[in-house]
């Protein structure tokens, strides 16, 4: 009786004979940190030689870079997020996802613990920063109106990457675009407490914080497939021996050996993606929905065009 390709099935297709290694060019979001375990793990492991991958992993020197370059097919695969994937449809590139990396949302709206702003309406007239202009303007506004203030009641600031420092400066009173794993140890590395407004909490649908974004017509689906069962090994190792696999991480470069990777590392690892090929298409949908709504996007891109399951065709693997 035929089934839905599982971990089986894809661990049973890599323990085919041995051939030539298939190259894979993956993309960074940034680079590397806490955020990449399940990728840097999948390469120490060994889990993409056992694939039969040679995975070559790159940082972009722009963060907005990653998507144009899967789009140009300059790389395979490039590591970004759910709502740049739909700005970026909406913008002419021709990418889907086709993987997960992390879950959940890391994006918050950071304050001080113990500044002014203790609720959402206690920014009413006060300043607020954001990181990167576009998707982090739609997220803030919506949390406005989720508690019945208008984008100007705020008056909002392009801080740059700036972000801890601009917070305990009181330059601004908080930042939207602030990563709840970084920031927050950061400002307690600092001797500061700050505290998060999460986005999936006011009124903004949840959704996919990093995935892998390719162009689906150059993209190898089998490739993909085993790229993405050898990350899924890796992130199942992280789960069942967190403390082991961030000593392995953090050995991988002694740039990576800091007191704030540690913490992050901690923040982290629960969220990655433990079934990375498995597509959720009503988050797509529902996100999709929500920037139309908020008028960022006109919206009308259906899940199936924006996500994919690259397993789907190997069903028959599992028979």
């Amino acid at each position: 009786m035929k089934t839905t390709l599982s971990t089986l099935a894809l661990t049973a297709l890599m323990a085919l004979p041995a051939q030539a290694q298939d190259k894979l060019t993956v993309m960074l979001d940034w680079f590397v940190n806490p955020d990449h375990g399940p990728i840097v793990l999948a390469q120490e492991l060994g889990y993409f030689d056992e694939a039969g991958l040679e995975v070559e992993i790159v940082t972009p020197s722009d963060p907005n870079e990653p998507p144009r370059m899967a789009a140009a097919g300059r790389v395979d695969l490039a590591v970004s997020y759910q709502p740049q994937l739909h700005l970026s449809r909406h913008a002419g590139l021709p990418l889907v996802r086709v993987g997960t990396l992390v879950e959940t949302p890391l994006t918050c709206l950071v304050v001080m613990a113990d500044g002014p702003v203790q609720s959402m309406a206690d920014l009413k007239g006060r300043k607020v920063g954001f990181a990167v202009a576009g998707v982090q303007e739609v997220m803030l506004n919506a949390m406005l109106a989720h508690h019945g203030m208008a984008p100007d009641d705020v008056e909002q600031i392009n801080i740059g990457w700036s972000i801890s420092p601009a917070l305990m400066s009181g330059q601004v009173d908080g930042v939207i675009g602030a990563f709840r794993n970084f920031e927050l140890n950061q400002l307690a590395l600092e001797g500061r407490e700050g505290r998060c407004f999460y986005p999936e909490a006011e009124g903004i649908p949840a959704y996919d914080e990093l995935i892998y974004v390719a162009d689906p017509a150059r993209m190898d689906a089998a490739l993909i497939a085993r790229f993405l069962s050898a990350t899924e090994q890796a992130a199942l190792f992280i789960v069942n021996q967190p403390a082991a696999a961030w000593e392995m991480f953090r050995d991988t470069d002694a740039a990576l050996d800091t007191e704030l990777n540690r913490l992050a590392w901690d923040d982290t690892w629960p969220r990655f993606a433990m079934r990375p090929a498995a597509m959720e298409a009503g988050r797509y949908q529902r996100f999709e929905a929500f920037l139309a709504d908020a008028g960022a996007t006109p919206g009308g891109i259906a899940a199936h065009d924006l996500t994919v399951d690259v397993t789907a065709d190997l069903s028959e693997v599992a028979e």
